[in-house]
């Protein structure tokens, strides 16, 4: 038996999985539990097919603990699109009726059908990267929650005074110009100092968290944040989303996935575009960060901003054309590390040369081999004769006057008298040589 197929449709408490061969036959399936018990009772129930391919779906969402299970324990695991395995339950069945084992189908149909899915494999420095980032965004959410509750409790202190981006060192400021004498005064004041406290605790934790995205990110060999307004936070959003940049065929396939890539919507004559809010909606989020801080510094991206509203366009269609050109240019940057990185894991052989070691197909260890991967035998074999064997004669024309040269042609043979002209190599004359 081939390689079999396990669709898994994983949720928080259950994973439902069907084990399909790559004739699409229906070779089993179950429900179990994701806890401790549950895990082992799937493992040893899928050990009857030694060969098998684990198809998680949404591997990077809801799939994402299981998959991480998974390939710690040395499984092979393939990450299958929500969006694929709906198309696939509805080509199928025909309806769009949704269950558990009809996820499992659709993910095993789509897994055994589609070339190309993306292979996981354990990388836990880039998982790092993630729940760092996570953390990061979890910080920032926090402190706006903290700075609206500390805007409002200001508000009705200081009527008129608030002001819109406060920082810790005005909210101090505000705090100590204040002394309400009732009890509700006071209380809001205390409540209020409390909020700043809250607040001064988080923004520390956020300035840590984001030294630690930037000394990661560094140590991946990113160059990420050589572009204007990708920084440490932007820059390991990126790659902890991404992962691997090589599942996306081009630019445009990437642009279609952080939902910078308008959707046609043409008619006819009439030729338009719409916003696109399909995608990842954190890396588009990611990369109006970067386009909105390219607009307020000196940089490429105003200036092409500035060309398209002089050509026409609308602010945020001019800024939809700039995101798509920063997307553009964090795909290219990608594409670079990562072809940087392949080229260091390969070996310096003799002489410095990336790639020459004794696996590769370049030169051996012998300065006198040539570019196979094995020295030759010895010397190649003779295939021309050593000396030329002599020549037949062969039958020909009048032998030529004795005064004419070799490599003549005649020409003209007027009456009574041939024009020769000499024909001899790297010479050409034209001057006729009379003959008598």
């Amino acid at each position: 038996m081939g390689q079999v197929i396990i669709g898994v449709d994983p949720h928080k408490l259950s994973a439902t999985i069907e084990v399909v061969d790559q004739q699409e036959k229906l070779l089993g399936a179950g429900r179990f539990s994701t806890d401790q018990a549950g895990y082992a009772a799937m493992r040893l129930y899928v050990k009857s097919w030694p060969d098998h391919l684990w198809a998680v779906e949404g591997a990077n969402g809801a799939g994402r603990p299981l998959a991480q299970r998974l390939l710690e324990a040395g499984e092979h695991v393939v990450d299958v699109p929500a969006k694929l395995s709906a198309r696939a339950r509805l080509f199928d069945t025909g309806q769009n009726r949704k269950t558990d084992a009809l996820d499992a189908h659709s993910i095993a149909m789509v897994a055994v059908r589609t070339e190309g899915l993306r292979v996981l494999k354990v990388d836990g420095e880039l998982e790092a990267l993630r729940m760092l980032a996570d953390r990061r965004e979890a910080l920032t959410r926090r402190r706006v929650a903290v700075v609206n509750r500390l805007q409002a409790l200001l508000a009705e202190l200081l009527p008129g005074q608030a002001k819109k981006d406060i920082t810790t060192g005005q909210a101090k400021a505000l705090l100590a110009s204040v002394r309400p004498r009732d009890i509700a005064g006071r209380t809001r004041r205390r409540i209020a100092a409390e909020e700043l406290a809250e607040l001064i605790a988080v923004e520390a934790k956020m300035k840590k968290a984001t030294a630690e995205l930037k000394v990661m990110v560094v140590a991946r060999d990113s160059t990420l944040m050589d572009l204007h307004g990708v920084g440490p936070v932007v820059a390991a959003r990126i790659l902890a989303d991404v992962g691997d940049i090589a599942r996306f065929a081009n630019r445009n396939r990437f642009a279609s996935w952080t939902g910078t890539a308008p959707l046609d919507a043409s008619s006819g004559e009439q030729n338009r575009h719409r916003l696109s809010r399909a995608g990842n909606r954190r890396m588009n989020h990611m990369i109006h960060i970067a386009a909105i801080t390219q607009l307020r510094l000196d940089t490429d991206g105003r200036a092409y901003y500035r060309r398209k509203r002089t050509e026409g366009k609308k602010p945020m269609e001019a800024l939809r054309c700039l995101k798509r050109r920063v997307s553009d240019a964090i795909y290219r940057q990608l594409v670079a590390d990562a072809q940087r990185a392949d080229d260091a894991r390969l070996e310096a052989g003799p002489g410095g040369h990336c790639g020459a070691s004794l696996l590769s197909s370049a030169a051996g260890l012998h300065p006198h081999t040539g570019t196979s991967d094995r020295p030759l035998p010895g010397p190649a074999p003779t295939t021309l004769p050593l000396t030329a064997p002599p020549r037949k004669p062969r039958p020909g024309p009048a032998p030529q006057h004795p005064r004419r040269r070799a490599g003549a042609v005649k020409v003209e043979r007027p009456t009574g008298r041939t024009t020769l002209t000499a024909t001899s190599a790297g010479a050409h004359s034209k001057e006729p040589i009379p003959t008598p």
